[in-house]
């Protein structure tokens, strides 16, 4: 399998985070996530982006995930999906779809 067809293997969606809670047993600071991806059912993981968002304005807002990788072991959380964001140097921006969209839609590229 070549670098492009391993892209195309991942299986991206957007989901609303429903429940935020402080990952206690997190090495470095982070949260636990519950997100919905609508049909695709309800998905937990562990988000280490409390550098620049509270629990209380993540609740409601759409993200963006990778939905297809196995379930992780991470500081207590069987984490279902990577959430996606930009690493900088005050912590990670999450990656947010620009209008409100339905949960669980496949995030789409054409070449």
């Amino acid at each position: 399998m070549n670098i492009y067809d391993n892209f195309l293997s991942l299986d991206i969606r957007v989901g609303t985070i429903i429940e935020c809670e402080i990952n206690e047993k997190a090495k470095k600071p982070a949260y636990k996530l519950t997100i919905d991806f609508g049909d695709l059912g309800i998905k937990k993981s562990s988000a280490q982006i409390t550098d620049k968002y509270k629990c209380e304005e993540l609740v409601g807002m759409q993200i963006i995930a990778v939905t297809n990788f196995p379930p992780k072991q991470v500081a207590g959380v069987l984490s279902e999906v990577l959430v996606l964001g930009v690493v900088e140097e005050d912590g990670v921006t999450l990656l947010t779809p620009n209008k409100r969209v339905k949960n669980g839609e496949k995030i789409a590229w054409k070449v």
